[in-house]
């Protein structure tokens, strides 16, 4: 960290994308040689893929897929949710989660966030069950873990099933137990921003066998276990389909790139983890601006950076404070914009801003830094540079 605060102090502009994928000659190697075995789509390497991933979670099953949102997707199937079923998300999160209620009729129930760690406020779940309420999904923002103590607890109590999205939590942990262990199924994500990436793609987990076997039929078309050998010298050109299932399958190609990138995911991790303290300690004295809150009982993947602002003590609101950070070059971005007020939930349920006041207020003062494990010393300088300009420019 210190190296990191000390670093070229005096320098050019450094331009700073906000994510970039930490792509080296191991992920090529490992691409190229599935290129060169002529084959591409599923096969071996997925199934290796899948096998070392549930070891490096503590998952009994993995099942590869081409989203987090299709692993979402299969959860909800393997749990036979039906029309007029209610699952509770967090409003705070993005698309998928909530989107994939929609697919089966069923209903999205959109709770709020606590303020601390922007996660879903179990509170908030227990006040909203009903009779109809089949799940929970509970949202690991930022890539630290939710309560899932409580959230087990009312999950066990009103006899609902509990499924994480752990889109951005690869690899977090809660009392020591690696996510993946604390739901039900618990959803991945390898899209190209995510601390481990396959460029698209996700991993479903579970300790249920019936329900990895639910999920492997589903995720390509239902056809019988194990079709994609029907092209291989052991397979067999006879096929029958179980079930109307998806294509959500992942590739070879993809696996690779997740076999490599498994090998380096704490080298990865490690070094978000450093930006993060660099950051942490060079904004520390900023009252203008508040730094991620990481609760002690839990690690983060540190997949995103979210910084605070007390837009009481500055001169601009967020969206300057965006502009003059591309100003100097540097991206950002803002996790998350609710659901409750986008089109779609805003017309179909009646929603107004202040239904969710935690995570209506949070998300308006909300800014994601860059943090990622290529990110150079400069660019971190250039970033926290960056933020000391315009807060100290723009006090109240």
């Amino acid at each position: 960290m210190g190296a990191i605060l000390q670093a070229m102090a005096n320098r050019a502009v450094v331009p700073v994308p906000f994510a970039a994928p930490d792509i080296g000659p191991t992920e090529i190697q490992a691409v190229v040689e599935v290129l060169e075995s002529g084959w591409l789509t599923t096969g071996a390497r997925t199934k290796e893929f899948e096998r070392a991933f549930a070891r490096a979670v503590g998952a009994e099953h993995a099942v590869a897929v081409n989203s987090c949102t299709a692993a979402l997707h299969l959860a909800l199937e393997c749990i036979g949710l039906h029309p007029g079923d209610e699952v509770i998300v967090p409003t705070y999160t993005f698309a998928a989660s909530a989107e994939v209620v929609h697919y089966f009729g069923a209903r999205p129930v959109l709770v709020d966030a606590r303020r601390d760690d922007l996660n879903i406020d179990p509170a908030a779940v227990e006040r909203a069950l009903t009779p109809r309420t089949r799940a929970i999904i509970g949202v690991d923002v930022a890539g630290q873990p939710c309560d899932w103590d409580r959230l087990r607890h009312i999950a066990t109590q009103a006899g609902l099933i509990l499924i994480d999205d752990a889109a951005h939590a690869l690899p977090s942990s809660l009392h020591g137990l690696p996510i993946g262990r604390w739901a039900d199924l618990t959803a991945f994500s390898f899209y190209a921003t995510k601390p481990l990436t396959t460029a698209e793609g996700g991993m479903l987990v579970t300790n249920t066998p019936a329900w990895a076997e639910r999920a492997q039929l589903m995720a390509l078309h239902g056809i019988s276990h194990d079709a994609w050998k029907r092209y291989t010298a052991e397979g067999s050109w006879y096929y029958e389909i179980h079930a109307p299932g998806f294509k959500y399958n992942m590739t070879d190609l993809a696996a690779a790139l997740g076999l490599a990138q498994l090998q380096r995911l704490q080298a990865m991790t490690d070094r978000r983890a450093a930006i993060a303290a660099a950051y942490n300690a060079a904004f520390a004295d900023l009252a203008e601006v508040e730094t991620p809150t990481l609760l002690a009982d839990r690690s983060t993947s540190w997949h995103l950076y979210i910084l605070r602002l007390h837009l009481d003590q500055l001169t601009i609101d967020r969206g300057a404070f965006v502009q003059a950070l591309k100003d100097q070059e540097v991206a950002t971005s803002v996790h998350f914009i609710p659901l409750h007020v986008h089109p779609f939930y805003r017309e179909t349920y009646g929603f107004a801003p202040a239904d969710f006041p935690v995570a209506w207020s949070e998300y308006q003062r909300a800014i994601s830094l860059p943090i990622y494990s290529r990110m150079t010393d400069e660019q971190i300088r250039a970033v926290i540079d960056a933020v000391r300009r315009i807060v100290q420019a723009n006090r109240r």
